[in-house]
């Protein structure tokens, strides 16, 4: 079996991004984070995504992100496979990928360029000349609609390619893409977590993304089974269960994405420490008690999984 073969069936699962824990002088806290790791792993999350976005990868140094990388592989312990997140400078990427793979990750994510001047077929360049240097399968993470069906395809079916997580909310793009790439090895994921997985797997695309998993894993898991039997109706219940708290993680543009993950958390009696900036680092007052009663309501959330 080769590690395309073994890295895609996870894939069509749940592809689950751990936060980062600091400690109270703001440096990582490797053992909290090894501690995150674990209980993803124990609960049947198929990969684990280590310096996603949900990890903070943009305001983690580079070493930071290659310790990061090591502590969710050993944590993990071969429970659940274990992807990288990389990015920046190609050469960075391609560095961070290698160091990865030394410490026994099983695939690398490759972070959307943010470059404003990036030209599209630039874009897909940069994520196949990545693919082209490592062995490790990659995921292609695509944040935006700039490049075209074409440029997609291109790195769709790049052989290295494990998958594309798509995170556009631009449906026909993505359906124009998986039937321009029929026949291909590469899975085409629903990158904007569970509220948009039903949609994705109506077009074909399999599996999602998840920070949720870092506090109700039972929950996607629910969701992902209703989806993988077809069963949209409950999908769809469950996912009107974790609404609220979906909704309050897009307030500020997204800024308080991982913000509201990491403070239930620590309703949870697991202080994970504030996000670092440029993201939100802490919630106000009255987000804090609309949280709070979220959190308190999820034992019926919990009974809803089962």
């Amino acid at each position: 079996m080769t590690m395309l073969d073994r890295i895609t069936p996870a894939l069509r699962g749940i592809s689950g991004v751990h936060v980062t824990p600091y400690l109270a002088s703001g440096e990582p806290d490797w053992a909290g984070m090894a501690d995150i790791v674990r209980a993803i792993a124990r609960a049947g999350i198929h990969n684990i995504v280590s310096a996603g976005n949900t990890g903070e990868f943009y305001p983690m140094t580079m070493a930071e992100i290659e310790k990061s990388h090591a502590v969710a592989a050993e944590a993990a312990a071969g429970q659940s496979l274990v992807t990288a997140g990389i990015g920046r400078a190609q050469r960075e990427a391609i560095a961070l990928g290698k160091a990865a793979a030394r410490a026994g990750c099983d695939a690398v994510m490759v972070h959307h360029p943010l470059d404003p001047f990036a030209a599209p077929q630039s874009q897909a360049d940069y994520i196949l000349g990545i693919a082209d240097a490592l062995e490790r399968p990659i995921i292609a993470y695509i944040r935006s609609d700039a490049m075209g069906v074409k440029d997609l395809v291109r790195v769709a079916t790049h052989a290295n390619v494990a998958g594309v997580k798509f995170a556009s909310t631009n449906l026909m793009l993505l359906a124009e893409c998986i039937r321009a790439s029929a026949g291909s090895k590469a899975v085409w994921i629903c990158g904007l977590a569970e509220g948009w997985a039903a949609p994705f797997y109506a077009l074909g695309a399999r599996g999602f993304t998840s920070g949720l998993v870092n506090v109700v894993p039972e929950t996607s898991l629910a969701i992902w089974k209703a989806l993988e039997a077809g069963d949209y109706e409950r999908a769809r219940r469950l996912v009107d269960g974790i609404a609220g708290f979906e909704a309050m993680r897009t307030k500020y543009g997204n800024g308080a994405n991982v913000t509201v993950v990491k403070e239930a958390l620590g309703l949870m009696g697991r202080p994970v420490g504030p996000v670092r900036l440029p993201g939100l680092p802490e919630l106000n007052a009255a987000e804090k008690a609309e949280l709070a009663a979220i959190v308190a309501g999820w034992n019926a959330l919990r009974a809803a999984a089962e």
